[in-house]
């Protein structure tokens, strides 16, 4: 089914029925039945444009799902693309679209002037939507709906394909449709050009929930807005969750009305999701993992499973803590071995994953589903004895020293947890005897700087001597994108330039 359905479905929810806003972002509040009427406009201006492709470069809020149900009801696939790219870079990957109709917020216009088959304001295209017919076009579900280019942490960014089927299975597939209790309020700050972005638009209207959007971040603000909005669930990633549980600490603001609180995008230390359990008893905490390529999320570990796993003595509870949880009732998982074989309880693989929310085609690419429709994630990960899901980083960040291969994921485990430590990321650097060294970046926590020995024999206590770091390096940060992922080509980069200077 296209996803505009999904639109015309919460027509006829609670939310469009008894709230007075569906879409709050500042001043701006916009019913269903306001977001619909623009949607039914704005596709035409998509469709009079002639462009076979939608781009967005802004920051997102009521413009994400006003222009995914606008461009889907003028068949014509729709790409966030990330705003904080250089001109240059927004220009190549504009580039990349076939015959785009580029809407920009205003700051960002003189850096796509030019670009596309034609250029407008977000402040432009919303006024043309209030008065244009609408396109009245219907897209095929198997054609392209949304084209998301990834971050590229490791190399170049692909243009990952998803199909309204593909979206759409995912939203019908994990949510209950109109299950939001009445005043139920979602905080979105989540970037557009993320999946997290797509689905919470999609999911959150689905479920008859009101959305606050949040489009830049401040932990401050955050609070204020749970607060005052009343809010009852929200979706951060790591860097910001951070920032929520420090200002919350110096705050006495307890967010009463927040019931569940969602985190992922990247791995998320241990220490500090202890710390939001302790400060946060009465929210429901849920990690999320998912990938662009399967429509956002694949697992989840919940809101009991948080629990238990905190409040155990058992270890193998309690090491589910650091998990992302079971798979998804709609989805298919699979660890296997290089040679294709099927990995068994604890043996750490490749993940692969199927099922009808995965996409797994790129633009110029095609598909990269094997003949059983399976995508491989080229995530390391295991399955424990009870399904839980263990990631344990990128296969392109396996570090091999000696001939032995070695995940980053296993030493930053160990070694966030030591108490001078606040985040750290582990990386291999070139070396003439080993092939690769370890190096560990690490940022460290207030107080006292750690030393660099110390460091690393607390590393050595609890893993064998292989896994110790060769070097240990300070940053007041790490290098990471909106979603918290680190960017680890970065870290390699700074550390081959400052060791040739």
């Amino acid at each position: 089914m296209s996803i505009s359905l999904l639109l015309e479905m919460a027509q006829g929810s609670a939310l469009a029925i008894g709230a007075d806003a569906a879409v709050v972002a500042g001043e701006l509040r916009w019913s269903v039945e306001d977001l619909n009427t623009l949607a039914d406009g704005g596709s035409g201006v998509i469709a009079a444009s002639g462009a076979a492709h939608v781009a967005y470069v802004g920051a997102g809020g009521p413009m994400l799902p006003l222009l995914l149900f606008a461009s889907a009801r003028a068949a014509v696939p729709v790409t966030p693309l990330n705003y904080r790219l250089s001109a240059d870079g927004l220009r190549t990957l504009i580039a990349r679209l076939p015959e785009p109709l580029v809407i920009a917020d205003d700051q960002y216009l003189d850096a796509v002037a030019g670009a596309g088959r034609r250029v407008i304001s977000t402040a432009q295209f919303l006024t043309e939507a209030r008065t244009a017919a609408p396109a009245c076009a219907f897209a095929d579900p198997d054609a392209v709906a949304v084209v998301l280019f990834t971050s590229g942490t490791t190399s170049a960014p692909k243009a990952v394909e998803l199909s309204h089927n593909n979206v759409a299975s995912y939203i019908m597939g994990t949510v209950e449709f109109d299950s939001a209790q009445p005043g139920d309020a979602a905080l979105i700050c989540v970037p557009p050009y993320h999946i997290a972005g797509v689905s919470a638009a999609l999911s959150n209207l689905y479920a008859g929930r009101k959305m606050v959007y949040l489009s830049a971040f401040d932990a401050d603000e955050w609070v204020r807005l749970v607060d005052t909005e009343g809010v009852t669930s929200a979706t951060v990633v790591p860097t910001m969750l951070d920032r929520i549980v420090g200002a919350l600490e110096n705050s006495s603001t307890t967010l009463p009305t927040l019931r569940t609180l969602a985190y992922g995008g990247s791995k998320v230390a241990l220490p500090l999701v202890r710390r939001a359990l302790r400060l946060l008893p009465h929210v429901g905490f849920v990690n999320a993992y998912g990938l662009t390529e399967t429509s956002s999320t694949i697992a989840v570990l919940g809101p009991e499973d948080h629990r238990d796993a905190f409040g155990s003595d058992d270890p193998l509870v309690a090491r589910r803590l650091g998990s992302v949880g079971r798979p998804v009732p709609s989805v298919e998982v699979q660890i296997r071995a290089d040679d294709g074989t099927v990995l068994g309880p604890d043996e750490p693989g490749e993940l692969y994953v199927r099922g009808e929310q995965v996409s797994g085609r790129y633009t110029g690419i095609g598909s990269v589903l094997d003949a059983e429709g399976w995508f491989p994630t080229r995530d390391i990960a295991y399955l424990d004895a009870d399904g839980y899901l263990f990631i344990g980083g990128r296969s392109d960040d396996t570090i091999i020293r000696g001939g032995e291969n070695i995940a980053p994921a296993e030493i930053e485990d160990v070694l966030v947890e030591h108490p001078q430590v606040r985040d750290c990321a582990v990386v291999g650097a070139e070396d003439a005897e080993w092939g690769q060294s370890i190096v560990a970046v690490v940022v460290p926590a207030p107080g006292p700087a750690p030393a660099v020995e110390d460091l690393r024999a607390f590393v050595r206590a609890h893993l064998r001597g292989s896994r110790t770091p060769d070097r240990v390096v300070f940053r007041s940060e790490l290098p990471t994108n909106a979603t918290g992922k680190v960017l680890r080509r970065e870290l390699v980069e700074q550390l081959s330039t400052k060791e040739s200077a």
